[in-house]
């Protein structure tokens, strides 16, 4: 693990990709490696890329990628695609739009699918930022799935969400609908160059206005068009802004401290879950419990309730649990 940890901080490619495979696999070790990783991986600003599927998320990855890298930063990027709900596969097709940054050893491109997780990400997308941070990349850009209104888990791992809209996705009335709308830091009205893209604009900067109130950050609304470039460098300009003011106002470290609370209280419920299907398979107080709630004997939440006053007590032991009088 030693050996790893310092091939991992020096960039090496092939240790780094057995890294993120580790942790998306979730073996055992990974808490060695992300408990060697964490003090090296603060330094990378982290860019959520979210938006409707087909709003050119991919194509605007790709070129701000370029942008950075014609500016000497080392970019990191994780491109999350749906799974199966049939086969559990995914067809990662994202990298397919990024091939031009393949071979370029300032870029590291991850595919990931969702394995069945909701709100836009991979369970494990917020570790495989850590990696890619401890490696040294300067960058780090999240593409999400692109699910819909309710895609809003990458906001509690990126420092700026940039939110991709497209002309025709809808009328005035979707500017205005609480989700996604209201998670975003910049907005880039992609695909500008098709009709109907400058009243989409005017609506959204109009929603802008009418939702800061006078805050001391108002997300600007930036047009582009990925097929010639057109507006890349000035979003890449607003993102910029976007985390001078995270750290000229002290929201970056508010925001980073409530990140490292979101992966303690994530890790908690993962390390629980994975226990309680442990003992699920095993013959003990966990099943017979549920024995006794198929049963009727007595009721779930109870149960429930019980088995945890039974683990802070002191771990399942074959004793009787009482709760509300029932003998679970």
């Amino acid at each position: 693990m030693e050996e790893m940890l310092k091939k991992v901080f020096s960039g090496d490619r092939r240790t780094v990709a057995r890294a993120i495979t580790m942790v998306e696999n979730k073996d055992p070790r990974r808490y060695r490696l992300l408990t060697g990783l964490r003090p090296q991986g603060s330094k990378a600003l982290i860019i959520g890329i979210t938006g409707s599927p087909g709003a050119g998320k991919s194509a605007l990855v790709d070129r701000l990628t370029t942008e950075y890298r014609r500016k000497g930063l080392t970019v990191g990027i994780i491109a999350v695609d749906p799974s199966s709900p049939f086969t559990g596969g995914a067809l990662l097709g994202d990298r397919i739009r990024m091939q031009q940054h393949a071979t370029d050893p300032g870029v590291f491109i991850r595919s990931m699918g969702t394995r069945g997780s909701l709100g836009g990400l991979a369970l494990a997308t917020g570790e495989v930022a850590q990696i890619l941070a401890a490696s040294g990349k300067d960058i780090i850009l999240i593409e999400t799935v692109g699910v819909g209104q309710s895609e809003m888990e990458i906001m509690k791992i990126a420092d700026t969400t940039v939110v991709v809209l497209t002309p025709g996705a809808g009328d005035s009335i979707q500017t205005i609908k609480a989700g996604i709308m209201e998670i975003a830091d910049v907005f880039a009205l992609n695909k500008a160059d098709l009709p109907g893209a400058r009243r989409m604009a005017r609506e959204v900067r109009a929603m802008v206005e009418t939702n800061c109130h006078g805050a001391p950050w108002c997300p600007p609304v930036v047009e582009t068009v990925t097929i010639n470039g057109q507006g890349v460098s000035e979003l890449a300009q607003a993102i910029e802004k976007h985390c001078q003011y995270l750290s000229e106002s002290g929201k970056l470290e508010e925001k980073r401290r409530q990140r490292v609370l979101d992966e303690l209280s994530g890790t908690i419920v993962s390390l629980f879950g994975e226990w309680v299907e442990q003992q699920g398979l095993q013959q003990g107080p966990l099943r017979n419990a549920a024995r006794r709630i198929a049963a009727g004997q007595v009721d779930l939440y109870g149960a429930a309730v019980a088995v945890l006053q039974g683990i802070f007590a002191g771990g399942f032991k074959e004793e009787v649990y009482y709760f509300g009088g029932q003998d679970v």
